[in-house]
């Protein structure tokens, strides 16, 4: 397979145009593949230590937006819960949760979604991820481990992946992994941007910031990535999208905090709304068949 080759498919790449790292002060070069609609970040950086460190998690970084030590430290002060509630309802509509549920959250930055689900299931969570603030939220009793232990805590009843896809260089790599750790019957629920509304135009989505998100998807590109890896894609559902569209829209707002404003404004409409444009929710989860 040559360089420009389809990292999914094994197509042929057409050139997508360029972006301009804001944090890298270069051009980055795009490629998409017409075939299965995956798109990726040809040049990307590779010193990945200078991208995720601890002014990436503060929001100094590449995206602006975040702030996942704030998150870490103030959990129930942050929007972001909304988003951790939509996750739980977004399962639950594919799977049965409760206490004696095998969940990993794969990616799971500063582990707010582990403690989350400790919290309000008492469920068995544990994550997984790597960089700056890992150390930083085991100080603080939330349970991410290394790679190398996943085998023997797994396999999993439930495998979550939230705004990681895009982060990684080989996505058939990183749903195999995925297939591994999950448990015969178990549910994969996964978000990312949906670039299906951008094919035509992938150097202007304002979600290409080509230092941290490196790989684009289509629905149609996430159902090969699942069926290649062993999984079977099932139908998505609207459960759990409101809360999730709800933190979404206040992050992009700079709203971070929460209050009787941003926990109770009714968003459902809105979150219809910016699903028709953006079809977050389009993309289909999936299970492993039962041996």
């Amino acid at each position: 397979m040559t360089p420009e080759a389809c990292r999914v498919c094994g197509g042929p790449a057409e050139a997508a145009g360029s972006v301009h790292g804001r944090l890298a002060g270069r051009d980055f070069t795009l490629l998409r593949c017409p075939a299965c609609g995956y798109g990726w970040v040809a040049d990307p950086l590779e010193d990945l230590g200078k991208v995720y460190d601890m002014a990436y998690y503060e929001g100094r970084g590449a995206d602006p937006l975040v702030d996942y030590l704030t998150e870490l430290r103030e959990p129930l002060k942050t929007v972001r819960v909304h988003e951790w509630d939509g996750i739980l309802a977004a399962v639950r509509a594919h799977a049965p949760v409760g206490p004696q549920t095998r969940w990993l959250d794969f990616g799971c930055g500063n582990g707010g979604l582990v403690r989350h689900l400790d919290r309000e299931v008492g469920c068995d969570v544990v994550g997984w991820d790597e960089g700056a603030i890992v150390d930083l939220a085991r100080e603080q009793g939330i349970r991410i481990v290394e790679d190398a232990e996943l085998d023997a805590l797994g396999p999993f009843d439930v495998i979550t992946a939230v705004e990681v896809l895009e982060h990684v260089p080989d996505p058939a790599a990183t749903v195999r992994r995925v297939r591994e750790l999950l448990a015969p019957g178990g549910t994969f629920f996964y978000t990312t941007g949906n670039a299906r509304p951008f094919a035509e135009k992938l150097s202007s989505w304002s979600y290409v910031i080509p230092e941290i998100h490196i790989s684009f998807y289509e629905p149609r590109t996430m159902r090969r990535l699942l069926t290649d890896a062993g999984l079977e894609p099932v139908a998505p559902r609207w459960d759990g999208w409101p809360e999730i569209y709800r933190f979404k829209i206040l992050k992009n707002l700079r709203r971070p905090r929460r209050g009787a404003l941003t926990d109770h404004v009714p968003v459902g409409l809105l979150a219809r709304g910016f699903d028709r444009r953006l079809a977050l929710s389009a993309f289909p989860p999936a299970r492993r068949a039962a041996d």
